[in-house]
């Protein structure tokens, strides 16, 4: 009992220390609900999360392309490529990651290519951890 009990609160103190965020309506995709959240491990480095309710396909846009991909920026490490939303059905997509670089804004643009070093396709909807977290 008291094992079930640790984890229990093992586990409520991790989630209290997420920062979540939803991102607003995307123009290019306005049915897709997405929210992301990070949190920092006990290396110091910083695990992410995105959700994507609704998205359609990338290669079902005005513009089409290959993939999501999901961007973060940084105070001091610029704009990082973190990975693309994997679509588990036709519902929903996700990303989960770990980067050393914390992160202040995260996007998300339709590219060719998931590992592009930089953002050039449509960009899709951005938000920041700051302004509208639900913690």
């Amino acid at each position: 009992m008291k094992t079930i009990l640790t984890l229990f609160i093992g586990m409520m103190l991790i989630s209290s220390c997420a920062t979540s965020t939803k991102f607003p309506v995307s123009d290019i995709t306005p049915a897709a609900t997405i929210k992301a959240s990070k949190d920092k491990d006990n290396n110091g480095n910083y695990r992410i999360s995105e959700v994507a309710n609704n998205l359609s396909s990338a290669d079902r846009l005005a513009s089409a392309k290959s993939v999501y991909v999901v961007w973060i920026t940084t105070p001091q490490n610029g704009t990082k490529n973190i990975g693309q939303l994997k679509n588990k059905n036709a519902r929903k997509a996700t990303l989960k990651t770990l980067t050393p670089f914390e992160p202040v804004e995260i996007f998300i643009t339709a590219e060719d290519e998931g590992n592009a070093s930089y953002a050039s396709g449509p960009e899709i909807t951005r938000t920041s951890f700051n302004d509208n977290s639900e913690s």
